[in-house]
């Protein structure tokens, strides 16, 4: 059994099924290896406030970033968003995260 459980957002969901498919597999396996390993080399924490319930941190692969969210307390993560960068910088974050709540 794995440590964690991931969920992913319908919204990731259909950008993930949108993706190329070399990429949709490499983003697919990296979302799988997540809930053995939820802060793998090429992640990254992304600095939020301190008093959130959960910790949002961003996977790269190549050009494509996966925006997921650690919460601790069940052991879970939640996929956000599957982005291409460039041009992404983050700003519909707050969207994002509104959906968490």
């Amino acid at each position: 059994m794995n440590p964690y459980t991931i969920y992913i957002t319908p919204e990731a969901f259909v950008e993930i099924k949108n993706l190329p498919g070399h990429v949709r597999q490499r983003i697919k396996r990296a979302v799988d290896e997540l809930a053995d390993q939820p802060r793998p080399a090429d992640s990254k924490a992304l600095a939020l406030s301190d008093e959130l319930d959960y910790a949002v941190w961003r996977l790269r692969i190549d050009k494509w970033r996966i925006i997921y969210a650690i919460t601790e307390d069940t052991k879970t993560i939640d996929v956000l968003a599957i982005r291409k960068r460039p041009p992404y910088d983050y700003r519909d974050l707050d969207g994002l995260l509104a959906k968490l709540l």
